[in-house]
């Protein structure tokens, strides 16, 4: 950890947990990133400077979490998962394998996303979706309730997948196309 970050962890930090002080959150010695005292952090993964875990969330293995990112409430990201950007991370989410979520994504509930799939650019998934295989979802697109997305698939742009919906092989949904996406 560089020895000119900061050990008292800022206003926006401390407001991720309603009520906690300073001495509730330290720095994680691989990266720098702050982690809340009820959250779990193994040693091997890596928690950027800005980055902050908390809740009782769980980064494990060589996981890494960049930038802005937050992991909150009972999330769990694993393996060589990579969390950057913007991403806010909740809930029950599971995010493992070579997975990654970045930009400005947005995934919570009992979501899991995993293999190589990626989840970007203001997208979000929640419920019980499950993102896999080398699966994309960019765009402000939405993953809901029991829905899958594998193999090669990719939903970019406006349009929300949900109920029991499987999206696979190399089907591409584009919401700029569709007739339905909303606004």
């Amino acid at each position: 950890m560089s020895n000119n970050l900061e050990n008292t962890p800022p206003q926006h930090i401390l407001d991720l947990e309603p009520g906690s002080t300073a001495d509730d959150w330290h720095r994680h010695p691989n990266g720098g990133g702050w982690v809340y005292r009820t959250a779990q952090v193994a040693e091997t993964a890596f928690v950027g400077p800005r980055a902050a875990v908390f809740g009782r969330a769980k980064v494990l293995d060589r996981a890494k979490v960049c930038d802005h990112a937050w992991v909150g409430a009972d999330a769990k990201i694993c393996d060589s998962a990579k969390v950057c950007g913007s991403v806010e991370i909740g809930g029950n989410a599971k995010i493992g394998g070579r997975a990654k979520a970045c930009d400005r994504a947005v995934i919570f509930g009992n979501a899991k996303i995993f293999g190589n799939a990626v989840v970007f650019a203001r997208a979000v998934v929640f419920g019980k979706a499950r993102i896999f295989g080398r699966a994309r979802i960019c765009g402000n697109a939405v993953v809901s309730d029991n829905a899958e997305v594998c193999d090669s698939a990719w939903i970019s742009a406006p349009v929300w997948v949900r109920g029991d919906a499987l999206v696979c092989g190399n089907a591409r949904i584009d919401g700029r196309d569709a007739t339905d996406a909303f606004a």
